[in-house]
């Protein structure tokens, strides 16, 4: 990195320091996060300095600077953190007594919560290297009430009659998802009392029927990991339009009904809302014969249910009671999709479920399997072998929601691979494309078209919208939040209809080339809708810099379409530009390299502590960047590990706001003229200012639109925005950009990170360094860490099989 001194700052150079942890790794014991995805309940804690990291795939190989030592130990043997009594209470308490613990860290998806780590997760447990959650809890066994109690605002509140674009957007999710079981239903219907099956088929049937009659079921269906049961389907209809409103709020007489029960066993009545919600119709009955169904409720834990379950059950409340193995198993698979993945190893869960007090985790894994609660799948392993050996498989275990989007996401990505017959000759346009010229020529003859490059590369996307638009085609080009040009939309606004070119009658885009940038942003559910609403015969082209950090929701969508190799993959080999495009490519590939800024475009700013951190971050956005290169304070954009902490952007944007903005915070914190981040989904970060504020809500200005925050919504939508976290960023570029590594973030820092924190700078970057030598070691050894999923394996075989298909 460049030694030079800039914007009224000192040189400086990368000093020494510990190591960093990844912040996904965490060896057994270690509390980390566990909670809510969506964020919106979240009642979050500060996880260890500061973990914010997320999946990606990142080409090169890691090289240390300084002579470091590459290696760094990391818990490899995927089991969970943490252990539980056999009566189902954790044998400690994991950080302080309110869950909390010293750091601070934030959501991967954007979302305003107190604490962030790799995936989004609100913490209050342990979680091993494959994302399985362990037990670090309170040990206590009260009834549930510290997590997701004090976030359940307004829940038993009447649905408002309008519809906000969040709230469409969900309803157009969900519309997507039953018209893709719909899809799948005329594919495959269920098969006639099993008399048709045989083999591995035929056990799985087997041992479900012998879970029904309660015999115990043969684990041979489980050892040979047959490919799983698929529930009978609706009959198929005509898809709904995509504006149709959200499910109804719970009835208040049925939230009256779940708030007894939750009386009865201790509960808080807070809770009531967000359970009769989660539960759907009957949920007072249910909690009432099966109290651990609590776990379904965001941010409730298992030492909580398990309290909540005694004072229901009595001495009936078991550790080994098959209802709660059942409802841990569901909750196991939700935590470990909180840190992206869409599926688990069935040996993680079984270890997982021995650390929760399970006392049989094999029977009690066959059990929930059994009654349709998980799905079982086989991945084979390793190549094809020959006839009459047996292929090696790994076994995996996953919620039906969640293979339903990948198995439609797969089917989807091949129908457009596969069936586009009307090639055409675009030469003449690819020859005025200039660096978009290859991408033109790939796209002219095929239905899906993978690009990848840096940030000087999103211009061959552009290019390529052009010259498909003067050939009369019907185009959209869609971002992950962030519009990089006149025209285009989010992913969000394209789904929920409020954006982009609307739908035909089939319900699917009226669109005949569809360009998706930011594609390592998009999880599983999302992509499964976008690309089922692409019709047939139109084009997909999915663009995106795979080193950066990867999406908020569970799916690996963008490595795992390049690993399948199952279209054309157009790599741009168009560099970004200038010190900061130097830097970002050698990080990369694992090095973080001095590069020659003569116009200070890469500043080093040394600090010896969080507080002086603060003082240097401040003074470079009000003083020294606007002085030194003309840029308005409003044009820098600060950057830094995660919320909590005495250098997080909490505490960044108190002190940024005394400066920039001083007022009394009027309306809920806030005063008009503030920045601020809105995020009105989990995953979207959308930067604006806020305008007033009156009986409605919040007013904001976001690039030109009017937004309203219900008053209920502030605190958990609405950040001050002059520092973010890199997930927040991701997508957006700022003339100059800041980026704060106190002391205490040296464990939250990954090379994605870096790359994605870095990448965020266009002409200035300045680094407030206090992390010594884990910043090299973090670029050089810190990889993002592995999801598991089963979109590479599932497109392989489609295609593979439309290939062998005679012509």
């Amino acid at each position: 990195m460049s030694g030079r001194g800039g914007a009224g700052e000192s040189p400086a150079r990368t000093s020494t320091g510990d190591g960093p942890a990844a912040p996904d790794t965490a060896a057994p014991g270690t509390p980390e996060a566990e909670g809510d995805r969506h964020g919106a309940t979240a009642n979050a804690a500060d996880a260890p300095g500061g973990s914010e990291a997320e999946d990606g795939t990142t080409p090169g190989t890691a090289k240390p600077e300084d002579g470091t030592t590459p290696g760094g130990s990391e818990a490899a043997d995927g089991t969970p953190g943490g252990s539980e009594a056999a009566d189902g209470a954790a044998p400690g308490t994991a950080g302080a007594e309110d869950g909390t613990a010293p750091g601070g860290s934030e959501a991967a998806d954007g979302t305003p919560g107190d604490s962030e780590t790799e995936n989004g997760t609100t913490p209050g447990g342990s979680e091993a290297a494959d994302g399985t959650p362990g037990g670090s809890e309170a040990a206590d066994g009260t009834a549930p009430g510290t997590a997701g109690a004090e976030g359940a605002t307004g829940s038993d509140e009447a649905a408002q009659p309008a519809l906000s674009e969040a709230e469409a957007e969900l309803a157009a999710q969900k519309i997507e998802r039953e018209r893709i079981a719909r899809r799948k239903a005329e594919r495959q219907g269920p098969v006639d009392a099993g008399a048709k099956l045989s083999g591995k088929a035929a056990d799985l049937l087997a041992a479900v029927r012998a879970v029904e009659s309660g015999e115990k079921p043969s684990p041979v269906y489980f050892d040979e990991a047959p490919t799983s049961p698929r529930k009978p389907a609706t009959a198929p209809a005509a898809p709904p339009a995509p504006a149709r409103p959200a499910p109804a709020a719970p009835s208040a007489a049925g939230i009256e009904d779940v708030r007894a029960v939750l009386a009865r066993g201790g509960a808080p009545e807070a809770l009531a809302g967000p359970a009769a919600t989660a539960l759907g119709e009957g949920a007072a009955e249910q909690l009432a014969h099966d109290p651990w169904r609590l776990l379904a409720v965001a941010g409730v834990r298992p030492t909580q249910a398990d309290g909540f379950a005694r004072a229901l059950l009595g001495a009936e409340a078991g550790p080994g009671d098959e209802r709660r193995a059942t409802a841990l198993v569901g909750w196991l698979l939700e935590q470990a999709a909180l840190k992206g993945h869409t599926a688990l190893d069935a040996p993680t869960l079984e270890s997982a479920l021995t650390q929760y007090g399970v006392p049989d985790p094999a029977e009690s894994l066959e059990q929930a399997i059994g009654e349709g609660a998980v799905l079982v799948f086989h991945e084979p392993l390793g190549p094809p072998v020959a006839e009459g050996e047996e292929q090696p498989v790994r076994v995996l275990v996953g919620l039906e929601g969640y293979a339903l989007a990948e198995e439609s996401l797969a089917d989807g990505l091949a129908r457009l691979a596969n069936t586009f017959n009307d090639p055409a000759d675009w030469e003449k346009a690819a020859s005025g494309a200039g660096p978009g010229a290859d991408l033109v020529r790939a796209v002219s003859g095929h239905g899906l078209v993978t690009h990848t490059g840096g940030e000087a590369a999103r211009a061959e996307p552009l290019a390529l919208l052009t010259a498909a638009r003067d050939l009369g085609l019907r185009v959209c080009l869609a971002a992950h939040a962030h519009a990089p040009a006149p025209g285009a939309v989010t992913v969000a606004g394209l789904l929920s209809g409020t954006q982009g070119p609307g739908r035909d009658a089939d319900g699917q885009f009226a669109v005949d080339l569809l360009v998706v940038l930011d594609a390592p942003q998009l999880d599983v559910e999302t992509a499964a809708a976008l690309v089922e609403s692409v019709p047939d015969g139109a084009r997909l082209v999915l663009s995106g810099d795979p080193g950066v950090l990867g999406s908020a929701g569970p799916g690996r969508v963008f490595g795992d379409v390049l690993a399948a190799r199952a279209c054309p993959q157009l790599v741009s080999r168009t560099p970004d530009p200038g010190p900061i495009g130097e830097l970002v490519s050698g990080i990369g590939i694992g090095e973080l390299n001095q590069v020659d800024a003569p116009g200070k475009e890469v500043v080093i700013v040394p600090v010896r502590d969080a507080g002086e951190a603060v003082h240097r971050t401040v003074q470079l956005v009000a003083e020294s960047v606007p002085r030194a290169f003309g840029i308005p304070a409003d044009s820098v954009q600060v950057i830094t590990p995660g919320h909590g902490g005495s250098a997080g952007t909490r505490a960044l944007n108190a002190a940024l706001k005394e400066r920039l903005n001083p007022g009394p915070g009027r309306f809920g914190g806030f005063d008009p003229g503030d920045r601020v981040v809105h995020v009105p989904s989990p995953g979207r970060a959308e930067p604006g200012r806020v305008v007033s504020a009156d009986a409605q809500g919040l007013h904001l200005d976001a690039a030109g639109a009017r937004i309203v925050v219900p008053k209920e919504q502030v605190d958990s939508q609405v950040r001050h925005g002059w520092a973010v976290t890199a997930h927040q960023a991701v997508g957006a570029r700022w003339p100059a950009v800041v980026v704060v590594l106190p002391g205490d973030a040296a464990q939250a820092l990954s090379r994605d990170w870096v790359y994605s924190a870095f990448g965020r700078a266009e002409r200035h970057l300045s680094v407030v360094h206090g992390v010594d030598q884990a910043l090299p070691r973090a670029v050089a050894e810190v990889l993002p860490k592995p999801r598991t999923t089963r979109l590479t394996g599932l497109l392989r075989a489609l295609v593979a099989a439309a290939q062998d298909q005679p012509e």
